[in-house]
């Protein structure tokens, strides 16, 4: 008869502590609850882009008598017809473009009807903010644009807010801009610009397809995997020998 297999065999259980409980236990919830955020997030960010997707489907429509600031005009392609008022462009901050830093150029266009909408008609780099670094691009004359129309607002909660008194621009704001132009009539949507060329290449205008980053799906199974990480570590911690005591 071998003992000595008997006694050499260790005999384990599950032997849990008061204090790693506690803060496994609130370190779960937490992990627990920034996934089930996420997937809220990502039932919100599906909705914004269904609706977007359903108003740019639509057919395009003409700004002006055809459609004013109504809220469900938002992410229209439309047209504006009217002249630009070049000497009262606005400069608003923009990121990096293609690891170039710049500004999108926010001009009024005067319509047919005597009122006005600021047009973004594009990304301008730091060394040709000045109007005439790219005067082939201030087109004189009548012009037609084609873009998207959109309702003012800042991209997140980080954006600071404009400074008017001192010509800082985070965002399109019609009202506060008109003010400072003293156009008293600016419509309250704007018009986003296509990626049709400007002569001299400058503003470069932009898709206006959809192009909204969707990754909470990711960012919920990295916060629930991190979870079911520290239930395995804290049952492996406390998977001990009969005779361990270990720490109370």
């Amino acid at each position: 008869m071998n003992t000595t297999a008997g006694r050499d065999r260790v005999r384990r259980r599950f032997r849990p502590t008061l204090w790693a409980t506690v803060a496994a236990a609130a370190a779960l919830a937490v992990l627990v609850g920034l996934g089930t955020w996420q997937l809220q997030r990502l039932q919100w960010k599906e909705g914004l882009i269904a609706y977007r997707e359903a108003q740019l489907a639509l057919a395009p429509v003409a700004v002006g008598e055809q459609i004013g600031d109504r809220v469900d005009a938002a992410f229209r392609r439309a047209r504006a017809t009217g002249r630009f008022l070049h000497a009262s462009e606005f400069l608003v901050v923009n990121r990096v473009r293609k690891g170039r830093a710049g500004f999108d150029v926010i001009t009024p266009l005067r319509l047919e009807a005597g009122d006005h909408i600021l047009v973004n008609r594009g990304w301008v780099p730091i060394d040709r903010t000045d109007p005439g670094t790219r005067r082939k691009g201030q087109i004189p004359g009548e012009v037609t644009v084609t873009g998207v129309l959109r309702r003012p607002a800042k991209s997140s909660r980080w954006v600071p807010d404009n400074d008017p008194a001192k010509g800082v621009w985070y965002y399109v704001e019609p009202g506060a801009m008109g003010a400072k132009t003293a156009i008293s009539r600016m419509r309250e949507m704007f018009l986003v610009a296509d990626a049709a060329p400007n002569p001299g290449g400058f503003p470069v205008g932009r898709r206006t397809g959809i192009d909204i980053p969707n990754r909470h799906l990711e960012y919920a199974l990295t916060w629930y995997g991190l979870g079911l990480v520290l239930v395995a570590v804290y049952v492996v911690f406390h998977w001990r020998r009969e005779d361990d005591d270990g720490p109370g």
